[in-house]
């Protein structure tokens, strides 16, 4: 819940700053007809505009778990990067389309330190909400938050090649503005391959290497714990699940075996911020007549 809340709260502030910048900005699109910040004006409104499946996401995702849904609804977050995707997708095409239109049927750009001002603006509130998102992103666990910053940051140093062509307008080169508003185009679309990537490897249950030598390590540390197993990690939402396996004394009773698991869960739920449940399987450690009677087997 706090997560979420949180999460919430970096959406209304985004859409707050965005919006705003992308209004101004059409303001002096309509005044200039420059396509180049056009495409910066469309990238910052489509960027507003995912506040509405992330929105939705944290507020489904606050759902408890059904019988149906018996891990909760937490992958909500995964399905809102893949609109987000889209969208960014979305805002790339209008802004080519408005590129090779206006290379085609050229006309001057008026208003040129109207439009200077407005890059700047653009880039301004785009890094502020860029900072703001992918930290608070990491810091509760959300790729698609975190993958919206990145989005923004992008348009931010989108937003300063609009400079570019008001520089060459500036000394005759009309053609330069549908360039820049091209040259937007191709950055946008290199962000948009690695938000892709990051929520396509959300949704294959994909894990930082790190975490897993954290939960080993961990795990080994535990008192009881003479061995580690198979260790498997996901991300459900803004948060982990951990199954993990531990060997333990052959010798020990149920109860001990227990013990050493429910302590190695523990040990975990303290170490990673972000799991958010773990369960830890207890095998006994193999006799040393079972690892004989286990070669031979193996070479029979």
């Amino acid at each position: 819940m706090e997560a979420s809340a949180e999460g919430m709260r970096a959406l209304w502030i985004s859409l707050g700053v965005l919006g705003a910048t992308a209004l101004l900005q059409a303001v002096v699109v309509a005044a200039s007809g420059s396509v180049a910040l056009l495409g910066d004006t469309l990238h910052n409104a489509a960027d507003a505009l995912t506040v509405v499946p992330l929105g939705v996401a944290f507020l489904v995702g606050r759902r408890p778990p059904t019988r149906r849904y018996t891990y909760g609804y937490g992958r909500a977050e995964d399905l809102a990067g893949v609109a987000i995707v889209v969208l960014i997708a979305a805002s790339s095409a209008l802004s080519a389309y408005a590129a090779v239109t206006r290379l085609a049927h050229q006309h001057p750009v008026s208003n040129l330190p109207a439009v200077a001002a407005a890059a700047l603006i653009g880039f301004a509130g785009n890094e502020a909400v860029a900072w703001y998102r992918i930290r608070v992103g990491r810091k509760i666990g959300s790729a698609a938050l975190a993958a919206d910053g990145l989005h923004a940051r992008a348009d931010g140093f989108t937003s300063l090649a609009v400079l570019l062509g008001v520089g060459g307008v500036a000394v005759g080169w009309d053609w330069a503005d549908p360039v820049v508003g091209l040259a937007i185009t191709v950055a946008i679309l290199a962000v948009l391959w690695q938000a892709a990537r990051e929520i396509c490897r959300r949704l294959m249950d994909a894990v930082d290497p790190a975490l897993v030598d954290q939960v080993e390590q961990t795990l080994a540390a535990t008192p009881g714990v003479l061995g580690v197993g198979q260790v498997r990690l996901r991300w459900i939402g803004h948060n982990m699940r951990a199954e993990c396996e531990v060997i333990v004394d052959g010798g020990a009773s149920a109860v001990e075996a227990h013990r050493v698991a429910v302590d190695a869960e523990h040990a975990l739920l303290h170490a990673l911020p972000r799991l958010a449940a773990a369960l830890v399987h207890a095998d006994p450690q193999p006799k040393e007549d079972d690892d004989l009677h286990a070669v031979l087997a193996s070479h029979r």
